[in-house]
């Protein structure tokens, strides 16, 4: 069990994951977080992150910090996309371990899974064929960086843990309409559309693929269990502690517009623009590892988009 008094260093601390984490981590009790700002010490410079790591001596690393992104910011950013992520999880992970820090939790993302891998997704199925292109360097990124941690967890002994969460979503999310995931995204262009007034909103792809979403707070109430398991249960004698992250709640992208058109009350019609790219027809992922644990999602999808709006509505409406 984690102490309630231990440091938690939280890198990427006011992003979505990283709020869901801050939020979680002090309902249940831990009050001694290290939360830094990009200002304050940019995780992609080696050297800054060293001088943090030797001047704080976190206990527990929680590694939320990451250049994300939808369809369209991973089509235009490549390079920063794997580059960023590249750099800023190496450098969390290795100053951790040269820093003795007891436990590390490394978020990655279940878009790591090939395009056309067979449903629900185990996590077996990792690099067992081509991934999605339009996400390719993110995901190749992730998947690194959970071969990093397996990786120090083998030759060094440390006992770093990885989770791979389906599409998450909010308080804290991204709505920014070119650069954010499809949910934010859809309530952006929602709420804009009823308030001017607009006869119908535009959504990209044919609504067909299906996708399955996690409320950032089920996310971190996850998480944070996982910190507080034992060994024996994490790792079971091997070298890697790797945990998808799910729901349960599948719906076409077309049924998630619908969805949040009844949430917000836009009476217009939703427009397809089926020149624009669906991605990965399908991502459901597997939650058998989870079977020997006391852990479920709280939230339904519905819920989880009324407190996402309302998030939305208190910082830009």
């Amino acid at each position: 069990m984690m102490d309630k008094k231990a440091k938690i260093y939280v890198a990427g601390h006011s992003g979505l994951v990283g709020t869901a984490m801050r939020k979680t981590l002090q309902r249940q009790g831990y009050d001694n977080l290290l939360c830094k700002t990009f200002q304050e010490c940019d995780l992609r410079d080696g050297a800054q992150v060293e001088a943090l790591f030797a001047r704080e001596r976190p206990d527990y690393v929680i590694l939320a910090a990451a250049k994300v992104g939808g369809i369209h910011a991973n089509n235009t950013y490549p390079a920063e996309f794997i580059h960023d992520n590249l750099m800023i999880q190496s450098h969390v992970i290795h100053q951790s371990w040269k820093h003795g820090v007891k436990r590390l939790l490394f978020l990655g993302s279940a878009c790591i899974y090939p395009r056309d891998c067979p449903q629900p997704i185990r996590e077996e199925y990792l690099l067992s064929g081509p991934l999605e292109k339009t996400n390719e360097p993110y995901a190749i990124a992730k998947i690194a960086g959970l071969v990093q941690v397996e990786s120090y967890n083998r030759q060094y002994g440390t006992r770093y843990i990885s989770v791979m969460p389906n599409n998450l979503y909010g308080p804290g999310d991204n709505y920014d309409l070119q650069n954010s995931h499809v949910l934010p995204a859809l309530i952006r262009k929602f709420h804009e559309a009823k308030v001017a007034g607009a006869a119908s909103v535009e959504v990209w792809g044919t609504g067909t693929p299906r996708r399955e979403f996690v409320f950032s707070e089920d996310m971190a109430s996850a998480c944070v269990y996982l910190l507080n398991q034992s060994d024996d249960s994490l790792f079971r004698g091997g070298h890697q502690a790797f945990f998808n992250i799910g729901s349960g709640q599948e719906r076409t992208i077309r049924e998630l517009a619908e969805l949040v058109q009844k949430v917000i009350g836009f009476s217009g019609i939703i427009h397809w623009n089926t020149d624009k790219p669906d991605g990965t027809p399908r991502k459901l992922v597997d939650m058998s590892r989870w079977k020997d644990f006391d852990w479920k999602p709280a939230v339904t999808l519905e819920q989880g988009i009324a407190l996402a709006y309302e998030d939305f509505k208190q910082r830009f409406a």
